[in-house]
């Protein structure tokens, strides 16, 4: 077994099977990769891929284990290197995010501009999803840190780390009924069609919850990832519109009502989170710090020390997290 064969078998997992989009990752041939890969398969005695014809369909159970310790094997393997390159140039290096539209658009541009002013040579690399699609990615190492909210038990193998608070807003055009209500119950809001966040297939949802708990069932008339579509569809008179807070802009949606929601939906956290067992470089612990400045190096490390998530929620159990 060599370690360039476990290098494809990532990249083609990494890639949805596609072994052209393999190749060109790593610089070679599409018949190189479908050999070595061959040649693994006979060495182990299994299938790791169903076939149809030269292309693959699907990884087999068996493939499965396989790729997820090949992907553990090459992460111990570029921590390695990680350790030479830490020390030869902190400057250098490449950072991949995965993160939501929300947290995209309102919050990581400050982070960014501020790592990049002092990271200027580091790769950036911006990836958008939900939560399901971010847990696929980190799955496969396609990112560093996953940023989102919530769907904690999609990153079991990954450390979580809180980052801020935020709440819910109602949002109406001017001329809607609720703009006149300062203070809107349940009942209230349920009058009316919603517009907001795709919901998560994993997991309860806060707004569902919320209804339920008054005997209500929520009218919702669309659902969207992206903020700026919620409230292109509320202008539209589509619906009430429900976003984070740090989604609304004084500028930019002056012709929006915007209502307090803390007294109907609970308060979020949004945290960042990174493989555990993986190894961080200095570039990275300032990510973490300018996402959140009470992430010192020093904290992070004995996050990272712990073996459960549990542990790692129980030392910020007394945090008092900033309110964006």
């Amino acid at each position: 077994m060599k370690l360039q064969q476990l290098r494809f078998l990532a990249a083609v997992a990494q890639n949805d099977l596609n072994l052209t989009a393999a190749a060109a990752k790593l610089h070679t041939t599409q018949p190189a990769v479908s050999k070595q890969l061959k040649l693994l398969e006979e060495e182990l005695g299994v299938s790791i891929f169903v076939r149809n014809g030269r292309a693959f369909t699907k990884i087999t159970p068996a493939g499965e284990r396989v790729v997820m310790y090949a992907l553990r094997l090459l992460r111990e393997a570029q921590n390695i290197k990680g350790v030479s390159e830490e020390f030869k140039d902190e400057g250098q290096g490449a950072l991949s995010i995965g993160t939501t539209h929300t947290q995209a658009r309102y919050v990581l541009p400050a982070v960014i501009r501020q790592f990049r002013e002092k990271y200027p040579n580091v790769e950036f690399h911006l990836h958008q999803g939900t939560s399901e699609h971010l847990a696929e990615m980190a799955e496969l190492d396609r990112i560093d840190f996953a940023i989102a909210t919530g769907s904690q038990d999609l990153f079991r193998k990954h450390v979580l780390l809180p980052c801020y608070q935020w709440h819910r807003r109602i949002i109406v055009p001017a001329n809607h009924p609720l703009a006149r209500v300062t203070r809107p119950g349940v009942e209230e809001l349920a009058a009316y069609p919603l517009v907001t966040y795709v919901f998560s297939f994993t997991g309860p949802s806060s707004l569902h919850e919320t209804f339920a708990m008054a005997g209500l069932r929520p009218k919702v008339a669309l659902t969207a990832r992206d903020s700026d579509v919620i409230k292109t569809y509320v202008r539209l008179g589509l619906g009430v519109g429900i976003v984070a807070e740090i989604a609304l802009d004084p500028k930019d949606d002056a012709d929006l009502v915007s209502i307090e929601a803390a007294h109907l939906f609970p308060v979020h956290t949004t945290w960042i989170g990174f493989a555990r067992g993986g190894l961080l470089r200095r570039y990275m612990y300032d990510f973490l710090h300018f996402m959140a400045p009470h992430l010192t190096r020093r904290l992070v490390d004995r996050a990272a020390a712990c073996e459960t998530q549990e542990e790692v929620n129980a030392m910020f159990a007394n945090l008092q997290l900033p309110i964006r």
